[in-house]
This record gives C-alpha cells, sequence and structure tokens, in this order.
C-alpha cells in the first residue's frame, strides 16, 4: 500500500503544465516544416468535470496532438494510455513526461478512477483499442474492430472506468451523513485528502472523431532517412512512416471533433447498482460486488453510444464518396461522366438529408466536377485508384477491379496498398449516408441525370427568392419575373442551349432569343448569376467566380437534359460563356455576342484608380469617402441596374483577363457577334477574341447596329436568325 500511495502521489506530481508547453513547443516547432492543418470543431460541448474522451485510433499522431490539443481547451493535466511496448528509450520518456501511462502497469484503473475523482487529470482512452489501419469497424450491422490477427469487439474499459468512478463518487456521497468511517476509510484507499472536490464534479465521456483528408502513402524524407540510417526497418514501421510521414510532409487535413458530453450518472440507475452503492459494508476498489454483471450490462450500452457517436461524427470528404460510389455501382465498366454526375447528386442531395458532418471542400460549389475538375478533387483521386491498380482508363471510362476492394490486404500495409478500401470502410458506419450512395450508384443514368437537373432549378429559384427578399429596394429593384431562371422545354433532347445574361441585367435579357430558339425545338436554359437581377449592393459584393459557379450550375442543368450543349452570352455572359467553353471538353459549340474585352464606356476607364482609392479609403476606415457606385443609363432601364458597382467593373476585367490567355486552346465551332457602333464594348476587342480563337471553324458577324443590347429590340430577330443557323450547321456535322 505504501508503494502503490508513493507512486499515485509521485506521478500525480509529475504530471505539469511543464510537460504540456514543452510538447506545445515541440509541435509549433514542427509546424514551420510541416504540413498538417488542425481544425478543432465542437469545443463549445466541453463541460467541467471528470472527463474520459474516447478517440479514434488511425495514426501515431493522435498521440501527440491530442494531449496538446485538448489540454489547450480545458486547462488541466491530460493522461492517457499507451501500449507497453512504446515505453522505451527516448519516446518513453517523453510518453512518461506527458502524462502516458502504460496498459500493462498494475495501477493503472486506480489511478485513472482518483484522478477523475479529484479532478487532477482528464483522461484519453482509444476504445479500438489499438490503430485501425483499415478503418473497418463494423460488421453484419455491429462494431468489430479489425486488425492483424482478426476482430475483435471495442473494449469496454473507458466505459468501465468511468462507470466505476462516478459509483465510488455517489457512494462516497449516500455514505457522507449515514456511514462517515466508510468514507475515510475509502479517501484513505484512493489516496484522497478531501471529499468536497469530489462530490462536486460529474463523469463525462466525451466522443472525439478524428478524420484526415487526404490520406496518401508514397516515400518520403522521413521513410527514406529511416531506411538508410536504421537499416533493416521494420515493415511495419516503414508502413507508418510512408503513410503518416506523408500526410505531415506534403499536407494534410486533420478535423478533431468533439461529440456531446455523456453523462455517466445515468448508467447506473439499476436497482441492483443502486443497492451496492449504498450498502453498509466496506466495499475495497478491486472487490467483486454483487451488482458486476449489471456493471458490464451498462458498460456495454455505454461503450455502443460513444462509439456510434464517434464515428457519426466522420468528417466525410470528396475521396469517401469517390471510392465509395467506386465500390458501389453493380457494374465493372464505368463512365467517368456518369460517375461524377453521382457524386455529385449525393453532394447536393444526399448529404443534407444524410446529416453528416462536411470536410470544408464539399461546402463549396461541387459542379466543378462536371467542368474541369478545377480545384482537382477527382483527378488526385483517381490517379491514386489508377497507381493501385482499383481501377484502368479506357477512353472516357473506368474499368474497376472488384478484388482490390474484396481482397484481403496485410493489415499494417493496407493504407498502402489499398488506400480505396480504407477510404470506402470509414463512411460505412455513416449509414444513412451509405443508403443514398448505394441508392444512387443502383439508379439508371437517365434518372440522375435528370433527377438532378430538376433539383438545381429547385434550388436556383429558391436562391434567387432568398437573395431578392434579402435586397430589395422598392424605388431599384425589378419585378421578381424578370430575374428569374429560365427553362424553356423543347420538342428533343439532342441539344440544348445554356444561355447567359450580361452584366447589371437579368436572365429576361435574352428571354427572347430563348424563346426563339425554344421555338426551333431547343431546350434553353438562362441561369441567373449571383447578384443579378437583385440591386446594386447584392452584385457589388460578388466575384467572378460566383458568376462561373451560377453559370456550372447552368450546365449542369442542361447537360442532364440534353446530350449535346452549345453555350452562349452576352456581353459578360458571353466572357462567361467563352470561360466554360475552354474548360468543358463536352461542349460542342460556343457562340459569344458583344464580349467585352475592351469596353468603351469612359467611366470605365476610371475604375482602376476609383477601385485603388476605396481600398485606400477603407484601410484608413474612411467608409464615407469610397466612391461605390457610378451612375448607370442602360439601354433596357427595365432590366438593368441603374447604379453601376465600381467593383463590378474590376470583377469583369479579372474574368475577361483569365479568359484571353486561354482562348487558343478552344477548338470547338465558335461565333462572335459584334455590332459596329457598340456604344459600350470595343469592337476592336471581339475582333481580337475573335483572331485568338484556335477554333478551325469560326466565324466572326459584325451588324450595323449602334447599340449594345442587339438581342432585344429593332432587327434583334436576325441576330436571332443568325445564332440558330450557327446551331443548326453545329449539328448537321
Amino acid at each position: 500500500m505504501m508503494l502503490e500511495a508513493f507512486f499515485i502521489s509521485a506521478y500525480t506530481e509529475a504530471m505539469n503544465s511543464y510537460a504540456y508547453r514543452t510538447t506545445g513547443l515541440a509541435i509549433k516547432t514542427l509546424s514551420s516544416f510541416l504540413r498538417a492543418k488542425v481544425r478543432i470543431h465542437g469545443e463549445e460541448n466541453l463541460p467541467s468535470g471528470a472527463l474520459i474522451f474516447v478517440i479514434n485510433h488511425f495514426t501515431r499522431i493522435e498521440t501527440l496532438l491530442m494531449p496538446y490539443h485538448i489540454h489547450r481547451l480545458i486547462r488541466m493535466p491530460v493522461w492517457s494510455l499507451a501500449a507497453p511496448e512504446l515505453f522505451k528509450g527516448a519516446l518513453g520518456t517523453f510518453l512518461d513526461h506527458v502524462g502516458t501511462v502504460s496498459t500493462k502497469n498494475p495501477d493503472r484503473d486506480k489511478l485513472i478512477v482518483r484522478s477523475l475523482l479529484t479532478g487532477d487529470a482528464a483522461w484519453i482512452i482509444f476504445p479500438e483499442g489499438r490503430m485501425v489501419k483499415n478503418r473497418k469497424i463494423i460488421e453484419k450491422g455491429q462494431f468489430a474492430i479489425s486488425f492483424a490477427g482478426g476482430r475483435h469487439a471495442p473494449h469496454t474499459g473507458a466505459a468501465s472506468l468511468a462507470l466505476r468512478t462516478e459509483f465510488y463518487r455517489r457512494r462516497l456521497a449516500k455514505m457522507q451523513r449515514s456511514n462517515p468511517e466508510e468514507v475515510k476509510r475509502l479517501l484513505d484507499r484512493l489516496h484522497i485528502e478531501a471529499l468536497e472536490p469530489v462530490l462536486e464534479k460529474k463523469t463525462f465521456i466525451i466522443p472525439v472523431n478524428i478524420t484526415y483528408y487526404p490520406i496518401r502513402a508514397r516515400e518520403n524524407l522521413l521513410s527514406v532517412l529511416a531506411s538508410r540510417f536504421v537499416g533493416n526497418l521494420p515493415e511495419r514501421a516503414l508502413e507508418e512512416l510512408m503513410t503518416e510521414g506523408t500526410m505531415l510532409l506534403f499536407g494534410v487535413d486533420v478535423d478533431i471533433r468533439f461529440g456531446a458530453p455523456i453523462a455517466v450518472a445515468p448508467y447506473l440507475g439499476s436497482r441492483i447498482i443502486q443497492k451496492d452503492i449504498g450498502a453498509v459494508r466496506p466495499i475495497d476498489f478491486d472487490e467483486p460486488i454483487a451488482s458486476i454483471q449489471a456493471m458490464r450490462r451498462a458498460a456495454l450500452r455505454l461503450m455502443k453510444q460513444y462509439m456510434a457517436a464517434i464515428y457519426d461524427m466522420t468528417t466525410v470528404n470528396f475521396d469517401h464518396l469517390f471510392a465509395a460510389m467506386i465500390r458501389e455501382r453493380p457494374v465493372d465498366r464505368i463512365a467517368e461522366a456518369d460517375l461524377l454526375r453521382r457524386v455529385v447528386y449525393v453532394i447536393a442531395c444526399g448529404m443534407k438529408k444524410a446529416g453528416v458532418h462536411r470536410h470544408d471542400t464539399l461546402e463549396e460549389s461541387p459542379f466543378h466536377l462536371l467542368t474541369d475538375d478545377r480545384h482537382q478533387r477527382y483527378r488526385d483521386f483517381i490517379e491514386l485508384a489508377e497507381e493501385k491498380g482499383v481501377v484502368q482508363k479506357e477512353g472516357g471510362f473506368l474499368i474497376r477491379n472488384r478484388s482490390r476492394f474484396d481482397s484481403v490486404f496485410d493489415f499494417h500495409r493496407v493504407r498502402i496498398d489499398n488506400p480505396l478500401a480504407v477510404m470506402a470502410n470509414e463512411i460505412e458506419p455513416l449509414t444513412r449516408l451509405l443508403k443514398r450512395i448505394r441508392r444512387t450508384a443502383w439508379l439508371p443514368r437517365f434518372w440522375v441525370r435528370r433527377r438532378l437537373s430538376r433539383m438545381l432549378i429547385g434550388e436556383a429559384l429558391a436562391e434567387f427568392d432568398t437573395d431578392y427578399r434579402c435586397h430589395f429596394l422598392a424605388k431599384e429593384c425589378k419585378p421578381v419575373g424578370i430575374g428569374t431562371p429560365l427553362l424553356v422545354r423543347g420538342k428533343f433532347r439532342g441539344t440544348g442551349v445554356l444561355l447567359i445574361h450580361g452584366y447589371m441585367a437579368a436572365p429576361a435579357e435574352v428571354r427572347e432569343l430563348a424563346l426563339f430558339l425554344g421555338g426551333l425545338g431547343y431546350w434553353v436554359y438562362t441561369p441567373r448569376l449571383r447578384g443579378h437581377g437583385t440591386a446594386p449592393e447584392d452584385l457589388a459584393k460578388r466575384s467572378y467566380m460566383e458568376w462561373i459557379e451560377s453559370v456550372e450550375r447552368g450546365y449542369a442543368v442542361i447537360s442532364g437534359i440534353c446530350k449535346n450543349v452549345v453555350v452562349g452570352g452576352f456581353s459578360t455572359g458571353a466572357g462567361l460563356a467563352l470561360d466554360l467553353a475552354t474548360r468543358v471538353r463536352q461542349i460542342n459549340a460556343v457562340f459569344a455576342v458583344a464580349p467585352p474585352l475592351r469596353l468603351q464606356h469612359m467611366s470605365s476607364r476610371f475604375v482602376p484608380a476609383v477601385d485603388a482609392w476605396n481600398r485606400i479609403m477603407k484601410r484608413a476606415r474612411m467608409d464615407g469617402a469610397q466612391m461605390a457606385f457610378v451612375e448607370n443609363r442602360p439601354e433596357n432601364p427595365h432590366i438593368n441596374y441603374l447604379r453601376n458597382p465600381i467593383s463590378g467593373v474590376r470583377e469583369i476585367e479579372r474574368l475577361m483577363e483569365s479568359v484571353e490567355e486561354r482562348l487558343p486552346d478552344l477548338t470547338i465551332p465558335a461565333l462572335v457577334v459584334q455590332a459596329s457602333d457598340d456604344p459600350v464594348v470595343d469592337p476592336r476587342g471581339s475582333r481580337r477574341i475573335f483572331d485568338l480563337l484556335g477554333s478551325e471553324d469560326k466565324r466572326y458577324m459584325l451588324f450595323h447596329f449602334d447599340r449594345h443590347g442587339i438581342l432585344l429590340g429593332p432587327r434583334s430577330n436576325i441576330v436571332h436568325r443568325s445564332i440558330a443557323d450557327f446551331i443548326q450547321s453545329v449539328e448537321r456535322k
């Protein structure tokens, strides 16, 4: 007893804030050259009291990061358990100093219960019992932890320790008046000096999920140096250096998510447990008691609750969705465009209903997957899938090797040899999401296309309604019908037209052309660019990237309805049409009416200077001196804004600068239309666009009009007819 008391007292004194300051300094130093990005979620869920953090275990990184980050949040020592083989050399010394206890320590349980009763420390326990490298924790709907030797149920140790802690807390409270001698005896046995701090606390289990993205494994500086200087490095150690070293050196997002605290006391409610809590006879720490089976059943229920909570908090990312969709598709020959559309459908529709946590990248618009994958989410994933032999690319198809998902891989090499299976396994506990992925994977292709189009049209209408009501100005806002996105239904689904309106305008600007083309049998969709059809203040805060996202959503709509797509637009819409056509190989042709490479209007020449002035005034906090808008005298005041935001003109320039350098790459049939005496767009600019186009089949049409808006008003019908002739000529090829 004296030796045990000495150990507990010495251990408690050794675990001080110095250890955490040292750890923090080490992490900050490492951060200067490591590229891991840690995001903390749910810190508001952390209560005061006796806390056990139960955390999923995928890498050795957790043993370093979690004590440090939890300590920063709760400002008290955080201790943890680790396998006895880790307590060797410098690593063992480090673990001792940051409060890590060997799972084989004979006084382990008493130390944990005592420190939780007194509040000396919070604890980290990995309920899986070891690193689960293949992320396979579900078997036939039940939690089953995979490891090199097979499978086992999650450990109930954290639950048992939490229950024992609260058992003694309740017993001490009950014995305080009726049996003070037992209280004194228990306090002595547990080496607790005062009762009051014990009774003030409650015991909670905090579920924590850690998700890493992306997971890649390759040779890196750490694995190369270790192999060179250590020699015959064990296969297991090399795998960990390749996987975790790559994550740290090449960049990984680490999402740490704290769940709602689980109060332990309600699990002690059974009559037999309450009887032992109030027993008059002395009860020693490890003594078998009548309620032991009831305690074990309670621990099992508690374990299932926190395991479900841990994995419900998985932060879903693009890799999860790609891997799961490839696994769930019922065919081995998978069209890439179809795969991407199904994933976009799940992101746009299924994830909201599944109620899952999403990685930051899934908060952005997913429709770039259907255009050019400009963020390389799919490209990076599919290169890994090809490298690992999961798929082979043939033209626009993926040929899946199903055995790469189904085969049993060496547990300690699975993150290197079969990372896609790891990704797919990780979201298996998210049953609602997985059900939606499976359902989407089995749906007919045409159903997914049309369902996605209908959903996006509904979202576009809802988005406009929200923006309109938010920015409504009685004297400036046009009628709702001016800004409403328009779908013109055609007779055939062969060719559809994506038609984009111009700056400071709305879909009504191109309605006449849309109806004309619809009369010829074409499906036409005219999306609303964000910031348009509402008020100038709305437009002033938008960027051209938001306009691009509006166009990409429009492309998703019309490409889901029709087999072939022609994209075109007026003025800024023409620039956006050219932008889309340079990025999307599936587009069949493009037409640009008055593309704004060079602006004629005098006010536009002063925009750079005014924009710079506004930025200076903003930094000086002199908002009243800023010049946010200039007067606009449009040809169609029933459609266009009467005030032009300076920031918007700058966005047009940025758009056209990005488009101009890519025009030589555009090789599809193209039509450029311009008015000879356009007061807004310099014809020399549209001619330069035409000259830069890399298309062999390209046409330049100059109409002798003295206005900018040649799609409306007198003789606009001849412009409509010319555009229709161009589309029909493309169809005939």
